[in-house]
């Protein structure tokens, strides 16, 4: 091969890794975190705005990690949450991507709608008259 020939580059086959990874379960992962979007946000900020206006919570806290994000409400910050509302993409072809759930691991709803779920905590108790 002389220098002044030009060298011929060959096109090489794709690599049979992805930069994301797959499961079994799940046929493409999203590379960050999982957050709630605006919609979302609106729907759970509304109501925690209502509770902490009834004096009911006094807090919260959100968590974004690779598999689900968590909207912790609190009635002290130094206290353990009173509901964590999760949100599992993994999930929502399943029982749905959101749910409700208690201290002691309870799930109170789970399911696709956000605003139906909410509805497990939304409602309180109310007085009954005879």
């Amino acid at each position: 091969m002389n220098e002044s020939e030009p060298i011929a580059l060959t096109r090489t086959e794709k690599s049979s890794r992805t930069s994301v990874p797959r499961t079994p379960g799940n046929s493409r992962r999203q590379a960050g975190p999982i957050a709630f979007d605006r919609r979302e946000l609106a729907h759970l900020l509304g109501m925690y705005g209502r509770k902490v206006a009834a004096g009911e919570w006094r807090d919260y806290a959100i968590d974004m990690h690779r598999e689900k994000a968590i909207f912790s409400v609190f009635r002290r910050a130094s206290e353990c949450p009173l509901y964590r509302i999760e949100k599992a993409p993994r999930l929502s072809r399943r029982q749905g991507a959101y749910s409700v759930i208690t201290p002691s691991g309870l799930i109170l709803k789970r399911g696709h709608d956000l605003k139906n779920v909410l509805r497990a905590i939304e409602s309180g108790l109310r007085l009954v008259q005879a």
